[in-house]
């Protein structure tokens, strides 16, 4: 199965390795900065490369690259999904997942590395689990652990390793009983020069954060779920109830989870929420280019549009832009030839506008192809595919705990085409 994993910063180092079987050479992710050398952006690079003798499987989080390498052919999508557990496991220990943190909490992260993989092979990889083998690190537990030697690895096994309900320990008390999910979405969307849509959908994910006493069992239904079409659930959901009502069951484990992932793509239940009138011109005569966008609202259920972002990568025969925002502000990186309009909030009685000239290197010729309009943005309390939690029940415990849903919805993969 897995043979190594090696951790890659920005911008190409290896700063952190470890192998389950016989080491392998750190020579073997050469294959891999070839590709990211190739790719553009860090994401683009193929999550599956082949090389002679092995197979490189990677994702990219939170600016790190984890890089793992496999002898023998297995569902990539597993392996994906491993890498992943390690992301989110580190985040969820340390509050967030960057090198400084990995590098500050090395030791800890070899043993949770050596507990999630048994020679190759994952083992475990639930929260609750991993918090009683090995304790979340702390000022206190550190003071301790260099005065007398000590480790942060637990004596006894975990209880909820040998229950049916694996991903929950057992005597779970909170004195204030809470259960809050986040429906959050992405769009993922191209549209062309004159803003129709050619390829639209919908990633939508729920992450839930249940502090609950006891052992609750509980009911989440949806006011419309039959549009959820392509769906994936925590191990802890009843899929049999969710194929016959429609409805999500479930013991959910202890603190922050990842309840379900969905997938909505009918391109007509994904409504756009802005337009972009935009033009870029360059001209055959004279060392000069024209640029103008206007931006403005299209479908956002009386909620702002926030945080607004535009990005362009500019050809290559680009000099210096100069050019006028009605609102926000711009940047121009002369080496990375990026065009970055910063926005904000989207005031529907007032368009933003962003004007003016580009500046082309003499004696080259006009470029082949205009470059494509990247967006960002965030829209609070709104789920764009008209999701909506219609209530929560919990049944075998006997208090009323505070339950709450917030809605995000915010740009994936966004390109206009121009």
């Amino acid at each position: 199965m897995i043979h190594s994993l090696f951790l890659i910063n920005h911008s190409g180092d290896i700063f952190l390795e470890k192998h389950w079987k016989s080491v392998i050479s750190r020579s073997v992710c050469d294959y891999f900065f070839e590709a990211k050398e190739k790719a553009v952006e860090p994401e683009n690079v193929p999550p599956v490369l082949q090389t002679p003798h092995h197979y490189l499987i990677s994702i990219y989080r939170g600016k790190l690259f984890f890089l793992s390498v496999i002898q023998t052919e297995v569902p990539p999508l597993f392996v994906i999904e491993f890498l992943h557990r390690v992301a989110d496991t580190i985040q969820d220990y340390f509050g967030e997942c960057s090198e400084g943190v990995i590098k500050d909490n090395v030791v800890t992260v070899y043993e949770l590395l050596e507990e999630m993989l048994d020679n190759g092979f994952p083992l475990a990889t639930e929260s609750n689990v991993l918090k009683e083998m090995i304790r979340p690190p702390t000022i206190l537990r550190s003071v301790v652990n260099t005065l007398t030697g000590g480790s942060n690895v637990g004596d006894t096994l975990p209880t909820g390793q040998l229950s049916n309900v694996p991903w929950r320990r057992a005597g779970v008390k909170y004195t204030n009983n809470e259960a809050y999910f986040d429906v959050i979405e992405e769009i993922d969307a191209i549209l062309d020069k004159s803003g129709t849509t050619v390829f639209a959908e919908i990633q939508g994910v729920i992450e839930a954060c249940v502090r609950l006493t006891g052992m609750p069992d509980l009911t989440l239904s949806f006011m419309n779920p039959r549009l959820l079409d392509d769906v994936s659930f925590h191990p802890c959901v009843r899929f049999k109830r969710w194929e016959a009502e429609r409805v999500l069951s479930f013991i959910p484990p202890d603190g922050n989870f990842t309840l379900m992932n969905y997938h909505v793509s009918s391109q007509n239940l994904v409504a756009i929420p802005v337009y972009v009138k935009q033009s870029i011109s360059f001209f055959e005569t004279g060392p000069c280019g024209r640029l103008d966008i206007t931006i403005g609202p299209k479908q956002n259920m009386g909620k702002t549009v926030e945080n607004m972002m535009v990005t362009i990568h500019m050809p290559k025969a680009v000099l210096s832009a100069n050019l006028t925002a009605t609102q926000g502000n711009y940047t121009y990186d002369i080496t990375t030839k990026v065009l970055v309009w910063d926005i904000g909030k989207l005031n529907p009685q007032k368009l933003p506008n962003l004007r003016g000239s580009l500046s082309i290197q003499a004696g080259t010729p006009k470029p082949e192809e205009n470059p494509s309009l990247n967006i960002d943005l965030k829209i609070q309390q709104v789920a764009i595919s008209g999701l909506k939690v219609s209530r929560l029940d919990m049944y075998g415990e006997k208090y009323k705990p505070f339950k709450g849903v917030k809605y995000l919805t915010k740009a994936g993969k966004f390109q206009v085409r121009t």
